[in-house]
């Protein structure tokens, strides 16, 4: 038997195996330029909403739609939509909401809680009104939130969505009316069950005079936005596969050349 009778056996797995390096890099680097170009059009939707939201929050006031509407209401269409009520307060209903504020916009900061004062609205409904931050060393003086005003009154304020509970979020303590986050939901389990129907968004009232508690005005937007670095970074992934590729490819074809001659 001649000797390159005795190596033919061994190349064609090898060539094989070869295709199936091929393909395998080729199908990364077409994955990889997928989800480079995901990303993209994710930070196109994204800089649409900020966009879009930026714009309602310079549109006029509306009122909010009555309770027979709640049924089909939807807190994404009203978010950061500045809405006005008309009602009275239930300050001894009022449940804080544990916060850790940073960057804030009035002088108060830091560990304390968000004051969440149920509002029973004129002909029907209730909605939670967040009359804002009070510093942990106070918060006690707002169980029952008796600085709340009497009264019929008209609010104006920032429509907000329910924040939502992820699995390792704390859970309520209803016998102190206390939570983590500002989720309608939880808030409703801790109030009277005849305040019910509850909207399905809450209100920040805007802040108040300079000093005063609870400190309203502290309305964040905060949309996460890493979409294009995300994207470089797949992009750099795609890239990286087919040079990989090219090289391999280069250096086989050299060694194939090597052993021809």
């Amino acid at each position: 038997m001649t000797e390159a009778a005795l190596e033919q056996p061994t190349r064609r797995p090898r060539r094989w195996l070869n295709w199936v390096f091929v393909i395998v890099m080729l199908a990364l680097t077409a994955m990889f330029l997928g989800l480079g170009k995901w990303q993209l059009d994710r930070l196109a939707w994204k800089e649409g909403l900020m966009k879009e939201v930026e714009q309602r929050m310079h549109l006029s006031p509306v009122p909010l739609p009555p309770v027979a509407e709640w049924g089909a209401f939807d807190p994404e269409a009203y978010q950061y939509r500045s809405v006005t009520v008309t009602g009275h307060y239930l300050p001894e209903q009022a449940v804080r909401v544990f916060v850790g504020l940073s960057d804030a916009k009035g002088p108060y900061s830091g560990p304390g809680d968000w004051i969440m004062t149920p509002f029973a609205i004129e002909g029907g409904g209730t909605i939670f009104v967040d009359r804002g931050f009070v510093p942990d060393n106070v918060s006690a003086n707002y169980v029952d939130d008796k600085t709340a005003p009497t009264g019929t009154i008209t609010l104006t304020g920032v429509a907000v969505a329910s924040e939502q509970a992820y699995p390792f979020t704390p859970g309520p303590d209803p016998a102190k009316r206390l939570d983590w986050i500002r989720n309608i939901d939880r808030l409703s389990q801790m109030v009277d069950p005849g305040l019910k129907p509850i909207a399905p968004i809450y209100i920040d009232l805007p802040a108040g005079p300079p000093g005063a508690l609870p400190q309203g005005g502290e309305t964040t937007v905060d949309f996460p936005n890493n979409h294009l670095g995300y994207a470089a970074t797949w992009f750099g992934f795609g890239l990286t596969t087919i040079i990989m590729l090219a090289e391999w490819l280069r250096r086989l074809r050299k060694g194939g050349k090597a052993s021809n001659s």
